[in-house]
């Protein structure tokens, strides 16, 4: 790791880093995109031949209740009561963020609200490339069980012999998911936005994925909703002098696991600063030297990371400072791993610095909302000199007839 100071022009890069998009990978996903759209299960099959390196009929592509029940047999001893305890984890951050329609009177006879209802179906991705993300499945299934979504459909890469990772199969099999199917890449994103004979459309697409998968959903946003295009993970460190040196290079070690993980301490010692750097020279990543605590909340958020550690004595002193940051993990015993893991609210966190203007994943990502407008005779008669100004200067002259015939 390279040592800066906060004044240096290199780190505009940081700030400014965003999705990098490719002609090339761009082309090649809207080729397959197209052909998913247009020959739907013979082109999922051809490409999941090409890519992944095994060969299926459409019954194949799903998985088997026989296959799931078998996946039992294979996973790490004690998995499912150590799962039991992360569900309940989720579930109760989860159920405190559940909005509820509602009414209210505005008005004699005038009545406003909202009603929010579920999406009716989603797609979750799980990557299965360099690491199966077993956690990944609880951190996007439970927040849409929770919100009321009906049907949902998990997705995920086959390896060489065609099989799905068995704790990918257990854990969605015990949160009861619909249907799981072994594909994966653009192909997969493809088949959930526009639907084949076999795999339904759905409704929104959650899940992180390799930059194929980031394009694909890039693309077919619009056709569905997507969360977000998630970039490689991000991890920023505020500590001074009195914070512990083994946490903090400890907590970047755990980042480097990441494949082009971004890892960054900003401090405003420079002893800190010279002991985390000889022990993290391999890692990809930023020391920034500040001047105060102040300085330091201050460039984190034009980072905006998607995980933020503050490793000082009292890290309440700069909270009300951080604006931008997709999860904030306060004093030494809340390491990032905590929240990728067992904590509760989803690892599914805004990259490339969209913590700016987007949020973890939620419960709200799986609602949508009607608005509700309830007017009588008498209300309305209220608003027409107003509403037949604005419809005038509009020019909308049958806008302004609407209104008057209900007083004819």
């Amino acid at each position: 790791m390279k040592i800066v100071r906060s004044s240096n022009k290199s780190l505009e890069k940081i700030y400014q880093r965003q999705f990098i998009r490719s002609r090339r990978i761009e082309d090649k996903v809207r080729k397959i995109i197209e052909d998913v759209r247009l020959f739907g299960d013979d082109a999922l099959l051809r490409y999941t031949k090409k890519f992944d390196g095994v060969k299926f009929t459409p019954k194949q592509l799903k998985v088997s209740q026989i296959e799931i029940s078998g996946a039992y047999q294979n996973i790490t001893p004690n998995f499912v009561s150590s799962l039991k305890v992360v569900i309940e984890n989720v579930n109760r951050f989860y159920r405190r963020t559940l909005k509820k329609s509602w009414r209210l009177k505005a008005g004699e006879g005038l009545v406003l609200g909202e009603n929010y209802q579920p999406l009716e179906k989603i797609g979750v991705y799980i990557p299965a490339g360099t690491a199966p993300l077993v956690s990944t499945v609880y951190m996007t299934m439970l927040p849409a069980k929770i919100a009321g979504v009906k049907r949902i459909t998990l997705a995920s890469p086959p390896d060489k012999n065609g099989l799905i990772n068995p704790h990918i199969l257990v854990v969605a099999d015990l949160l009861k998911v619909d249907e799981i199917y072994r594909m994966g890449g653009a192909q997969a994103i493809a088949a959930f936005a526009y639907g084949t004979k076999t795999v339904g459309r759905v409704d929104k697409i959650v899940g992180p994925g390799n930059i194929y998968v980031s394009e694909a959903k890039r693309q077919v946003f619009g056709v569905v909703d997507i969360d977000m295009i998630a970039g490689p993970t991000e991890l920023v460190i505020i500590a001074n002098r009195y914070s512990e040196p083994k946490l903090i290079i400890a907590d970047l070690h755990a980042q480097a696991e990441h494949a082009h993980g971004l890892a960054i301490l900003i401090t405003n010692s420079r002893s800190l600063a010279k002991e985390v750097k000889a022990q993290t020279e391999h890692i990809n990543g930023l020391i920034i030297l500040v001047k105060n605590l102040e300085e330091a909340a201050a460039v984190s958020n034009r980072i905006a990371p998607e995980h933020l550690e503050i490793l000082i004595k009292n890290p309440q002193r700069i909270l009300h400072s951080i604006k931008n940051a997709g999860a904030i993990f306060l004093g030494n015993y809340s390491p990032a791993a905590v929240g990728d893991y067992v904590a509760g609210p989803s690892h599914v966190l805004p990259t490339h610095g969209t913590a700016r203007f987007f949020s973890g994943l939620s419960v709200c990502d799986f609602l949508k909302s009607s608005h509700i407008i309830s007017y009588s005779k008498k209300a309305l008669e209220k608003v027409r000199d107003p509403l037949e100004k604005i419809a005038g200067i509009e020019g909308l002259s049958k806008h302004l007839e609407s209104v008057k015939v209900r007083f004819q």
